[in-house]
């Protein structure tokens, strides 16, 4: 059975950094060196694989959907009532990702298909996608902050440049395929069929690491979860010199 999302129109979206700099002649005598990325790699997989041996995500929602599922994925921890269910260690995939920082230094990146997409194509690392997505983090250092926390989503599809977001959803993305049609109403909705769904588990060295966006509540070090519904996406040409980026980039 084919399986039809409707939602509102495209937006925009964009995740940005900000960093302030103070003057060189004043430094900061609380300032803390980041931690070695070496070192760090394996905390954040081992605090991602107790995650994934712990919680499981609404898989039966997903075989038998109820009326009106609107297929979003849902986490929760295995307990009580749940102790019987399959545990994400035992549906997820991985690949191993490189750190953009750290040479040598690489991640095990678990991702979780639900549906791989009913498209043909899939993106590349420059493109612009069009999704929905939820994001939280995993954190397991601050008491006063829950294990995970949502910090940003969007049930509306947004468009992300792939080359502006953290190094770990680029990596996960392009495992997926689009929608196999987008529907476009006369009331303004956007539905696609079969859409890619899954999530990502990535570790703080392909995240944010030390420098979470300003203002956001996430820790430094914090591993994240994304869920999310590939709908399509759009070749990208950030130069804008009508060359697409994957040819200048296969090319040097």
């Amino acid at each position: 059975m084919k399986k039809v999302y409707l939602l509102l129109a495209v937006l925009t979206g964009s995740l940005v950094i900000v960093q302030s700099c103070g003057s060189d002649d004043a430094p900061d005598s609380n300032f803390i060196p980041a931690r070695d990325r070496a070192l760090e790699a394996p905390l954040s997989t081992a605090i991602i694989e107790d995650y994934l041996a712990t919680h499981f995500y609404n898989y039966e929602d997903f075989e038998n959907p109820p009326v009106n599922f609107d297929y979003r994925i849902i986490f929760d921890t295995i307990a009580g009532d749940n102790s019987d269910k399959i545990a994400l260690i035992n549906q997820v995939t991985s690949k191993t990702a490189k750190d953009r920082v750290a040479e040598g230094v690489t991640y095990d990146l678990y991702y979780l298909i639900v549906e791989q997409g009913g498209g043909e194509e899939k993106p590349n690392f420059p493109d612009v996608t069009t999704l929905t997505y939820e994001g939280i983090f995993i954190n397991k250092e601050i008491n006063t902050i829950p294990y995970t926390k949502l910090f940003d989503g969007s049930v509306v599809p947004v468009n992300f440049d792939l080359t502006a977001v953290v190094n770990g959803f680029q990596d996960v993305i392009i495992e997926f395929n689009v929608a196999e049609e987008i529907i476009v109403n006369n009331d303004g909705t956007v539905g696609a069929v079969n859409p890619g769904i899954g999530a990502m588990f990535i570790p703080s060295g392909l995240g944010y690491y030390v420098n979470p966006p300003a203002g956001s509540a996430i820790p430094i070090y914090a591993q994240l979860i994304f869920t999310f519904s590939l709908y399509s996406f759009t070749i990208g040409d950030q130069d804008n010199d009508g060359v697409p980026s994957i040819v200048e980039d296969l090319n040097g």
